[in-house]
């Protein structure tokens, strides 16, 4: 397995990531919203969500990325991980009456200092 970077695999663009970086948010705000944001990428990349086969096709994928690894344990934990924030996403976007592939990141941090606790 290499170590090297390859920007091409990151599904986010710089763009979006400077446009996160220059919230102002706190840093753990941020990264919660970089991660919202990359899993929603991620779901518009394989259509999780305009198919009843959501399950077999994002498990597909997440076999498919562990192949890199070599280890079904990075499968199976990416599946699940992708599948909750799947789901939240999914939630909020009814929440707010948008469609999933319509969310942007002013919805992403509006659904972070939702959930933030006190």
């Amino acid at each position: 397995m290499s170590n090297n970077f390859d920007p091409s695999s990151n599904p986010l663009n710089i763009q979006t990531i400077q446009e996160i970086d220059n919230l102002d948010l706190t840093i753990m705000q941020k990264h919660h919203i970089r991660i919202l944001a990359h899993c929603l990428q991620i779901l518009k990349i394989i259509n999780i969500h305009n198919s009843l086969e959501n399950k077999n096709s994002l498990r597909e994928w997440c076999d498919n990325q562990s192949k890199k690894f070599d280890d079904k344990k990075f499968s199976d934990l990416f599946y699940h991980q992708i599948e909750s924030t799947s789901n939240k996403l999914s939630t909020f976007s009814k929440k707010i009456g948008k469609n999933i592939d319509d969310l942007e990141i002013v919805d992403l941090v509006l659904l972070v200092k939702e959930n933030r606790t006190p």
